[in-house]
């Protein structure tokens, strides 16, 4: 049997999650907390297989949450689960000591198999990753601004870059806004730019970000006569949007 905890702030996306991995009779959810500081005093009490973390929690988020368990628990494989794009994050967290990256735009059965794959200690890593670490381990010439960023600047850095205002990434975070400016200005000095706008140029022209696609008013419906598969892709879609 293969004992995970889950981490992820949205309950949806928790039990979409524990639904998921539970439909296969090898895989059972012994813990599940919305933050990475109770997910990391029940680790640091107990015994599971695999964490499965999300990246943006309040308080202790999952950068936070993986640094600390490499620590703390090397042995234990922490599988990461993120809205954000693998360009942004992946390459960054595998190197920290994830033992695979996935998105909240995977299928469900890639998640299982990513659960399956990390418990028999290997590690989940797409084509498109193993390119990027490639490139980065062959890359010679001057290092890219946003590389020089810590985890937690590249990580203010990325919500800046996608026009999030200050007061946003406080609360998204756990953080003051106080500290949420000090850290923007920190970053525009390491990367050498003068405001916002510099700083998002940066981030698309680097395909860091993408412009925001315009917000939809509510959830879509599957086009008539058509019925959405309940372990389909659009379905563990629509549960990380919430």
């Amino acid at each position: 049997m293969i004992r995970i905890l889950i981490a992820d702030d949205h309950a949806v996306v928790r039990q979409g999650l524990k639904q998921i991995l539970e439909d296969d009779d090898e895989i059972n959810v012994v813990a599940e907390y919305a933050n990475g500081t109770d997910a990391l005093n029940w680790l640091l009490k107990h015994d599971c297989d695999i964490a499965l973390i999300d990246i943006a929690m309040p308080g202790m988020n999952g950068i936070d949450l993986l640094k600390k368990l490499h620590k703390e628990k090397p042995q234990l494989p922490v599988l990461v689960l993120s809205i954000y794009a693998e360009d942004q994050y992946a390459v960054r967290l595998i190197k920290a000591g994830a033992a695979g990256y996935l998105t909240k735009e995977c299928a469900p059965i890639a998640v299982v198999e990513a659960v399956r794959r990390v418990a028999s200690g290997k590690r989940y890593i797409s084509p498109a990753v193993v390119e990027m670490l490639a490139n980065e381990a062959g890359d010679l010439h001057e290092e890219f601004p946003h590389k020089t960023l810590s985890d937690r600047e590249y990580q203010i850095f990325l919500l800046l870059a996608s026009a999030r205002t200050a007061t946003e990434i406080a609360n998204d975070l756990g953080l003051s806004v106080k500290t949420v400016s000090t850290y923007r200005s920190r970053i525009l000095e390491k990367m050498h730019l003068r405001n916002n706008s510099e700083l998002m140029h940066y981030a698309i022209e680097n395909y860091l970000v993408q412009p925001s696609p315009p917000r939809s008013t509510g959830i879509d419906n599957p086009k008539p006569g058509e019925q959405e598969p309940r372990n389909g892709k659009l379905f563990f879609r629509r549960l990380s949007k919430h």
